[in-house]
């Protein structure tokens, strides 16, 4: 097994009990590091300082992971100008926060005849926010709803 460390200078190439012996000697633990490699890794270090260090790794992973929110807007398929045009801002908002939106055309009972009006509406909301989103998917019927996929466009 090959030891490395800090306290081991060169990496040697030792078998097992000598290099739990020179672990005991220095009143540290023998971790074994990578077990696939040919000669398998061992680390002569002291294993709570080792398990410190990669719970701090982990949490500053963790940290600098981007977390993707998606808000939701409903439309009707008969949505007035007024109505389209204040869902139209917070759709603006929501984009400048760096969020995702999923705009979603909802059908109740025999509306879902007018299946044309809110594929037309969605595509209207696309290219109104053309300067501030991508479409991620075109509008598609999901049962009762006609959704559609917005991302902020990346800024340069």
């Amino acid at each position: 097994m090959r030891v490395v460390g800090d306290n081991v200078g060169q990496p040697q190439v030792l078998p097992i009990r000598d290099a739990l012996k020179l672990a005991d000697e220095l009143e540290l633990d023998l971790i074994e590091i990578s077990p696939k490699a040919e000669p398998p890794v061992c680390r002569i270090d002291d294993y709570q300082k080792f398990l410190y260090q990669q719970k701090k790794k982990a949490k500053e992973l963790k940290a600098n992971q981007t977390k993707v929110v998606v808000k939701e807007i409903r439309f009707g398929p008969q949505t007035d100008d007024h109505d389209y045009n204040f869902k139209l801002k917070h759709a603006q908002n929501f984009l400048k926060e760096g969020a995702k939106v999923k705009a979603y055309v909802f059908f109740r009972g025999r509306s879902i005849v007018f299946k044309e009006q809110g594929e037309i509406l969605l595509l209207r909301f696309a290219t109104d926010l053309e300067e501030f989103a991508k479409v991620e998917a075109m509008p598609r019927l999901d049962g009762k709803k006609m959704n559609m996929m917005l991302a902020p466009k990346v800024k340069k």
